[in-house]
């Protein structure tokens, strides 16, 4: 179990602490501290993945949630998960790790010759392929469907607990790098309560990759970060959360949020955070994209920050012989530090002059430097990286005239296309985003009135570490005086950044093909396979809009949401139009920000708390005499009573047969009933229903029905009135509370001029329906009522006593026999129905449930 690309120092796993994992079978090792994702990489695997339509393999891209490639199933049987980003996963002793793509083995793919074909599977090939003949789309759509991308979802209960948490505070500070810290402890020091909520399982963000050129206030970055923790913690009005993504930016400063406490093994296992802020920043760093050059998803490439990370926070050097293929400063910094590390290292970049700080700093370094090539293919052989570069013409937009490309071999190939800042939760929040040419990104402008909220450090375009504190510190005294508290910024001080040159943005590094044609493919979206062709594709069939190409091209779909790929997306699409990027705009970001579990979104209200069960007065009656229930709505009702060696339908035949030739007994209990009164009742229920309900005597039922605005029928029950202004009205048992707010929503917004008032009594009380031609006998020995058919004449509502309890009775029947209705108070339900059945043992009284009485009804 070697790690053959583990450094021997360096990084912020503990050495002395190994982990045992497996991936897709074998054994593995890495330290406590890695994540998934450094761990693979120290073992030297480079192919986690297939692709999503070309089967093409794929290997780790990134260190951050914008992963496209390392997305695994972790975990077996109940604690299966699928959809789990290698990069923020932290790695765990026993940890099972799984591919999701790839068949019979992501090495070994048969899947692989759909990409001889992928002249056949440009953009909305399915669309216009599984058309014909229309009988045939169910066997399509299961061919289709083995091909989708995602994991495969658990089919055991989730043993791990899930809470929610709701939270409120003054200042909601996302992202815990240099500008979200600074931002904290501005805020935090004015009285106001913060809450700092950090992605990875430790806050500095990029401040964990210093090399110890990023000193502030005197002491290393390491010391800083250290000592700022500490205060953080110490402040009583300040709550840090780490290992925490905000998922979603929603009106009134509602956000939410999940924390990932555990990988589950039967404990808690994520916590989803509720927050509502007074005021919120946006400190959510920015992501490397890499550039759009020919056949530049083979497993190797990775983003310039990405080896950064992994050599500095991790301990891992992904290659020992490393191009880094850039259009901007950035990624020297990444250059160095593989030189650092023991790598052999190129830079090839698309300027052709650039010359300043960083360059100087490469060529010091021995650093082999190509200004003004890109790559114009790459092809892997053997665990090498054929690559070939080419010189460019000045603008980076076209090969040199005349001009022989150069071929070399390496084992890693580290790009940057430029930085695109984290704006997803700011758009989200209906700020505005405007296009800045010097970044090649849209950046964060003006904030929607609804919601106050703030963007800096490089989720605002702001990059060099000194720039990031200062902003930082002044978006956090301004975020706490808004809020109310008196706040002034200090930012700490550091070593002002050097001079940078310009980057220089193309939408595509050309090749010796035109684009879109010939063997090498221009991936813009490697997530979900999408293509420079594809885009040119998409325009000329008149799919122009962002929105539109989006949805032909699949381009941002699913948990990507053009993290990686959408500038270069959108670059590229204007381009093909003749136009600017400003001009083309962007698509929407939709929460949720990395995927979550649906077991995160339910927390605790799942099965009986989700959906309560309610249980009559007479349940445990019903109980002792062995019913067989059944879930109506959210109640339990008996559904017939078995006796020995009866089945279903032999108990609904004899308790049929009872309620039609002598007596039955049925709890009725569960019907919706609704008080109504006041002077207007009877107008009131005249609009609800399509029968005349003003005209109903005292003490008397009429059965009605309630229609929806579209005539279509939506309940129906009896309506008994008891005064001039008093009417107890019966519901379906499942449309109870929704008949209730259509009550009210009629009360309140069509006719709030009636003077009437609704109120639930489904629980206060019990209803017991008494049918067959021995009723009248059964009733009439326990109660003081006349039962007499001149004095109780059908449909009509007498009040009384029954077995001493005071009782409201109708004369309805849904059984086409003699049957009363006794309602009493749900207190007395069970002693009356008790006492009716001792009355009614001469008469041989049989309980029934619903199923005989559908049978009575039909």
């Amino acid at each position: 179990m070697s790690q053959k690309y583990r450094l021997s120092t360096g990084g912020c796993v503990d050495r002395q602490r190994p982990l045992t994992f497996t991936f897709n079978g074998e054994t593995l090792q890495g330290f406590a501290g890695d994540t998934v994702a450094s761990a693979l990489l120290a073992n030297g695997v480079n192919v986690v993945g297939r692709s999503f339509k070309y089967r093409r393999p794929r290997g780790i891209v990134t260190a951050g949630p914008e992963e496209p490639n390392a997305i695994f199933t972790i975990g077996s049987g109940a604690l299966h998960t699928p959809n789990v980003r290698a990069t923020l996963t932290k790695l765990e002793d026993g940890m099972t790790v799984r591919s999701q793509s790839g068949w019979p083995s992501v090495n070994m793919d048969v899947g692989a010759v759909l990409g001889t074909v992928g002249m056949l599977l440009p953009a909305g090939f399915y669309y216009k392929t599984f058309m014909w003949p229309p009988k045939l789309w169910m066997f399509y759509e299961k061919i289709i469907r083995r091909f989708a991308f995602g994991g495969k979802a658990p089919s055991e209960n989730d043993p791990d607990a899930y809470i929610h948490h709701h939270a409120h505070c003054d200042v909601l500070i996302i992202g815990g790098g240099p500008a979200g810290l600074a931002a904290a402890l501005t805020a935090g020091k004015s009285g106001a309560n913060v809450i700092l909520a950090e992605m990875n399982s430790e806050l500095g963000g990029d401040l964990l990759n210093d090399d110890g050129e990023m000193p502030i206030n005197g002491q290393s970055a390491a010391d800083w970060l250290r000592d700022a923790k500490q205060v953080l913690n110490g402040m009583e009005n300040t709550t840090v959360i780490t290992s925490t993504t905000v998922q979603g930016y929603h009106d009134y400063n509602a956000l939410i949020a999940i924390e990932n406490v555990s990988q589950g093994s039967g404990k808690l296992r994520q916590r989803l955070w509720k927050i509502r802020a007074k005021q919120v920043v946006v400190a959510a760093g920015a992501i490397e994209r890499p550039p759009v050059f020919a056949d530049s998803d083979v497993p190797g490439v990775m983003t310039a920050n990405a080896v950064r990370t992994y050599i500095n926070r991790y301990g891992v050097l992904p290659g020992h012989n490393i191009l880094f293929f850039t259009n901007n400063d950035s990624a020297y910094a990444a250059a160095l530090a593989a030189v650092n590390a023991g790598a052999r290292v190129e830079v090839a970049d698309i300027r052709c002059n650039a010359d300043g700080y960083w360059q100087q700093r490469a060529r010091d370094a021995g650093i082999t430097m190509r200004l003004g090539y890109g790559i114009c293919g790459v092809r892997r052989t053997g665990g090498l990286l054929a690559t070939k570069l080419a010189e460019l013409a000045p603008g980076g937009d076209a090969l040199q005239a005349d001009k022989n490309f150069l071929s070399h071999a390496y084992d890693a190939i580290a790009v940057s296309g430029g930085w695109t800042p984290t704006a997803h939760l700011f758009s989200q929040s209906r700020g505005e985003l405007v296009w800045d040419k010097q970044c090649g990104a849209f950046i964060p402008s003006k904030a929607h009135p609804l919601n106050s909220c703030r963007a800096c450090g490089a989720a605002n375009a702001v990059f060099s570490l000194s720039s990031c504190l200062r902003e930082g510190a002044e978006v956090g005294a301004a975020a706490a005086n808004a809020a109310g508290f008196s706040s002034s910024a200090t930012a700490p001080t550091t070593t002002p950044a050097p001079l940078e040159c310009a980057s220089l943005f193309v939408p595509f590094v050309p090749t010796f093909h035109p684009l879109g044609k010939g063997p090498g493919k221009h991936f813009v979206d490697w997530m979900n396979d999408v293509t420079a062709a594809d885009i040119i594709l998409a325009a000329r069939e008149g799919y122009e809009s962002v929105e539109h190409m989006k949805r032909y091209t699949a381009a941002g779909f699913g948990t990507d949401q053009g993290k990686t790929g959408n500038i270069n997306a959108l670059c590229l699409l204007a381009h093909v139009r003749g136009q600017a990027p400003e001009d083309i705009g962007h698509t929407t970001f939709r929460p949720n920000y990395t995927p979550m579990p649906f077991g995160a979104i339910t927390g605790f209200n799942r099965r009986e708390l989700y959906a309560p069960v309610r249980r009559t007065p007479l349940h445990s009656w019903h109980t002792t005499r062995g019913a067989v229930f059944e879930d109506v709505g959210e109640w339990k009702r008996p559904c017939y009573f078995p006796t020995a060696g009866e089945n279903m339908a032999a108990a609904t035949a004899r308790e049929c047969r009872a309620a039609r030739n002598e007596a039955g007994i049925m709890d009725a209990s569960t019907l919706g009933k609704i008080d109504i009164q006041g002077p207007d009742a009877a107008e009131f229920l005249d609009m609800i229903y399509t029968n005349n309900m003003s005209s109903l005597k005292n003490g008397y039922c009429r059965y009605g029905m309630m229609l929806r605005e579209d005539g279509m029928i939506f309940d129906d029950g009896v309506a008994m009135r008891i005064d001039d202004g008093h009417f107890h009205i019966t519901t379906s048992t499942g449309h109870a509370a929704s008949v209730m707010n259509w009550l009210e929503e009629w009360l309140q917004t069509e006719r709030p001029d009636l003077r009437v008032f609704c109120t639930s009594v489904t629980e206060q009380w019990t209803v017991i329906a008494l049918v067959g031609p021995k009723s009248r006998d059964i009733l009439s020995a326990v109660t003081d009522i006349s039962l007499t058919t001149e004095d109780f004449p059908f449909m009509s509502m007498r009040e009384g006593a029954v077995a001493g309890v005071r009782a409201r009775v109708c004369r309805v029947s849904f059984s086409g026999e003699l049957s009363y209705e006794i309602n009493v108070p749900s207190r007395y339900g069970l002693h009356v129905w008790e006492t009716l059945m001792a009355a009614g043992e001469p008469h041989h009284i049989t309980p029934y449930g619903t199923e005989t009485m559908r049978v009575l009804r039909a």
